[in-house]
């Protein structure tokens, strides 16, 4: 998780105030490239899925794939931070289409194969809760490093405020780091044989079973509030403290610093909470945390209470860590006791198309801001740049949290010993325990 996370989160924390701020790229190319990687994403997540489920090797189905997709991702990432002096225009926008959607898609690889192997290798939902708590304190680790430390190695150690020569050092950096630990893992993993069974799944008829199930739009399209609003948080923190705070970039280190470390010591809290409550209830809690969480945000009038209305996002943050992986793991476990053979890899990537959605909704409320506020690049900042922000980074997470806090009351996931058949054959599944507060 540490190698996996630092990557993309480089990408998602930085890309904006690289590209739009600095080097000026519109931000309505930025929603038109962000609209284009979705098409894109839609057919080859479900395609890179099912190759990883059909993968037979001496070395397992998923430890290919991360080997190859580690080396790939790092290289892109550089690319995407190393744009070439004196790129504008249309130059700049194909620049960034290519390495941004490679950089999505290497992403998309790692995270479908290694998101597959917490249900194989931890099957039982206590221990699974254990392990899942220890790979997000690890990608906490690796947010202090893509999101709390970056501001200040790209504008103080490597670079400065309005260049773009740290971003280039530290993208390398990052690269060989991630590359190095997802390698690691990779090399060192040890797949459940059980699961890598004679019958292979089928692409089709796979894609259909799963469109047809209907926990996977429901538990896909609430999940996906909860994503889109924390990619509109890390997208757009460093240009909130500038623009909303006031303050140079590098103070951002302090804001994100302090959602983390909630979220670290949040984790062991709500991992207790888990197994004492089950996945369910305590995944609709920390929904309801989570987007009361941004109303302190949007009021923050300088760095202290920014960092106070911080906390409370990282104690909702850490409670959706802790939670909503185990709620998808629930309905692979009960896909994988109705149908016979084990899947993840294409339900993982189906499921992760809700998430890339995220890539589109955040290009949208980009391009609102120029609608709304007259932001359009950092050249073009409008007369309101400090109100737009905190309506990216707080208004539209707000919204979108509550929606999905108030729909998580309607989802209902089997117990992990639980078939999915029974689940489609009734409405109302028995998820009693969770409700009751008994341990599952």
């Amino acid at each position: 998780m540490l190698g996996t996370s630092i990557p993309i989160n480089l990408v998602r924390g930085s890309v904006i105030l690289y590209y739009v701020d600095i080097l000026g790229l519109d931000v309505r190319a930025y929603g038109v490239v962000m609209t284009v990687y979705a098409v894109i994403d839609a057919i080859d997540n479900p395609v890179l899925g099912y190759l990883s489920d059909r993968t037979r090797s001496r070395f397992g189905r998923r430890r290919p794939w991360l080997v190859v997709a580690a080396p790939l991702l790092a290289a892109s990432m550089i690319a995407l931070f190393s744009v070439p002096t004196g790129l504008d225009g249309v130059g700049l926008v194909l620049w960034f289409a290519v390495f941004a959607i490679l950089c999505e898609a290497f992403d998309s690889v790692l995270n479908a194969n290694y998101g597959a192997l917490l249900p194989e290798l931890f099957p039982v939902e206590k221990k699974r809760a254990v392990a899942n708590g220890l790979r997000q304190g690890f990608q906490l680790v690796a947010l202090v490093l893509s999101l709390a430390v970056t501001p200040v190695l790209t504008t103080s150690v490597f670079g400065t405020e309005e260049s773009t020569d740290g971003f280039t050092t530290t993208a390398a950096l990052y690269g060989v780091l991630a590359c190095a630990v997802i390698l690691f893992m990779a090399l060192g993993v040890r797949e459940n044989p059980q699961y890598a069974t004679d019958r292979r799944p089928a692409l089709w008829s796979g894609i259909l079973a799963i469109l047809r199930n209907p926990l996977f739009w429901k538990v896909g399209l609430v999940g996906a509030c909860y994503a889109v609003a924390m990619g509109l948080v890390l997208s757009g923190v460093q240009l909130y403290v500038r623009y909303s705070l006031g303050l140079p970039v590098a103070n951002a280190l302090f804001l994100q610093a302090v959602v983390i470390l909630v979220s670290a010591g949040g984790l062991v809290l709500w991992t207790r909470v888990v197994a004492r409550r089950g996945a369910l209830w305590t995944w609709r809690v920390a929904y309801a945390v989570l987007a009361v969480s941004f109303v302190g945000l949007f009021f923050a009038n300088g760095l202290v209470t920014a960092m106070v209305a911080g906390a409370v996002v990282g104690l909702g943050w850490s409670g959706m860590l802790a939670t909503n992986d185990l709620v998808v793991a629930r309905v692979l476990d009960a896909d994988a006791a109705a149908n016979g053979e084990h899947r993840e890899g294409l339900f993982l990537s189906a499921f992760g198309f809700f998430g890339r959605l995220n890539g589109v909704l955040i290009g949208l409320a980009l391009t609102s801001l120029g609608v709304f506020f007259g932001y359009n690049s950092g050249a073009d900042p409008g007369t309101d740049p400090g109100l737009a922000f905190r309506v990216y980074l707080c208004a539209y997470p707000f919204v979108l949290t509550t929606v999905g806090a108030v729909a998580s009351r309607f989802v209902h996931v089997p117990a992990p010993e639980t078939s999915l058949a029974a689940v489609i054959g009734d409405d109302a599944p028995d998820d009693a325990a969770d409700d009751q507060g008994a341990p599952t």
